[in-house]
């Protein structure tokens, strides 16, 4: 199956009415958003010579919280999706993720 470019998806776009389409043009800005949020935090969990351990989770636990709000109820995906990305990140770079113990369950 092959996926659809940006032209198709445009195209279709222009076959709804203006309230599917603002619907789809929001739902499309809010991804944007949730990858840019997570880039930069990947970014900064990486890169930053003077980041500690305990401002790491905060960081990553301060971008759970603002992507809640974002999508509601979507707790599990984070935790499913994103969560274990980071505590990777936090292992890979201080040995330890998000919990002392080791990796989040």
């Amino acid at each position: 199956m092959k996926s659809q470019g940006k032209s198709e998806r445009k195209v279709k776009r222009d076959c709804l009415d203006g309230v599917q389409a603002q619907r789809i043009k929001e739902e499309d800005r809010s991804i944007r958003w949730l990858r840019l949020q997570v880039d930069l935090t990947r970014a900064v969990l990486y890169q930053d010579p003077d980041l500690d351990l305990d401002s790491a989770r905060t960081i990553v636990l301060e971008l759970r919280k603002k992507v809640l709000e974002q999508f509601p109820g979507k707790e599990d995906t984070f935790d499913l999706i994103l969560l274990p990305r980071f505590e990777r990140i936090l292992c890979e770079r201080w040995s330890r993720g998000l919990v002392d113990g080791g990796p989040v369950q």
